[in-house]
């Protein structure tokens, strides 16, 4: 019972901040003007601070783990290969290939990732995973990309790759990641007066995340072809979980580094997925419908994987 109890405490604060994102929009308390704002201000500057003070302040030698990274990315890349080509045998319209093969491996890393690490790890957990993500925001984006861009190879008014990758470098959560990886790395001393001034402002960072994902959450967005959805839904939450915990336990990752690459596989899909579908002339709408149903799911999964993790624990 107790067990139960822990993993409840675990979670459902998390969902709690959700919800409590999605009442505000109910009750007119905040509008869309607001979620986009709050969304750009913590991807372009609550979570680069954050990740840079978290990355920075780490001993990075201790907290970095090569074998982690390299399974996590290699689980990546094999959902990204599996879902694309079952996209293709079962030949689906090239608009749905993208989005469906996207919502099947790209997660919410930065916003749900980090939320349910630091909840169920606490700081040295939110310090490790940071590094992780400083590293697989780049691969998932460039698979995204490759997902996306696939299927529109015949079409000449599909934006160049080019166009992607620039924006894939200039990507604030990877130059942040890598700056906090150099300080670190380099043992420079963060003076006292900016360590505290960061210790402030990034503490606003994950309850601004969960209430942006909260007001953007709508069941409305459920359209298009939901057994896609639901499929896809299906490979991101338990089948790549399961993909990443062979990869990492053949990779002899044990510990809180493995529990971190399974929490981190289970992420719901990213809210980008949507956006990037949208304006990569892919199914924005089952994108969507991926997003919607692997939020609300995500609940659940992230239970048992809890669950799996606290009794077998490697």
């Amino acid at each position: 019972m107790q067990l139960i109890l822990d993993i409840v405490t675990i979670v459902l604060p998390v969902f709690l901040v959700i919800s409590l994102g999605g009442a505000l929009r109910a009750w007119r308390l905040i509008d869309e003007t607001f979620l986009m704002q709050t969304n750009r201000l913590v991807y372009y500057v609550c979570l680069p601070l954050l990740l840079f003070y978290k990355i920075g302040t780490a001993d990075f030698k201790s907290n970095f783990n090569p074998a982690l990274v390299l399974a996590s990315a290699a689980a990546i890349a094999l959902a990204f290969l599996l879902s694309y080509a079952y996209a293709v045998w079962r030949r689906y319209p090239p608009a749905a290939r993208g989005a469906f093969s996207q919502g099947a491996f790209r997660g919410n890393l930065a916003y749900m990732g980090l939320a349910i690490v630091f909840n169920a790890y606490g700081e040295e957990g939110l310090t490790r995973a940071g590094i992780l993500m400083g590293f697989l925001v780049p691969v998932l984006n460039l698979f995204a990309i490759f997902a996306l861009l696939l299927p529109q190879q015949r079409d000449p008014n599909a934006q160049r790759i080019s166009f992607w990758l620039r924006q894939l470098a200039l990507n604030p959560l990877i130059i942040a990641s890598f700056a906090g990886i150099f300080w670190s790395f380099a043992g420079l001393p963060l003076p006292l007066i900016l360590e505290r001034s960061l210790q402030i402002a990034t503490g606003m960072t994950l309850p601004l995340a969960l209430i942006a994902i909260g007001g953007a959450f709508s069941l409305d967005k459920l359209r298009g072809d939901l057994w896609r959805a639901a499929f896809a839904t299906g490979i991101k939450l338990l089948w790549l979980p399961l993909l990443a915990a062979l990869l990492l336990y053949a990779f002899n990752v044990r510990g809180l580094d493995f529990a971190i690459g399974i929490l981190f596989a289970g992420t719901p899909a990213a809210t980008a997925t949507y956006i990037m579908a949208h304006q990569l002339k892919g199914d924005a709408e089952l994108a969507g419908s991926i997003v919607v149903m692997s939020t609300a799911l995500s609940a659940f999964t992230y239970s048992l994987l809890l669950l799996l993790l606290r009794l077998a624990p490697l």
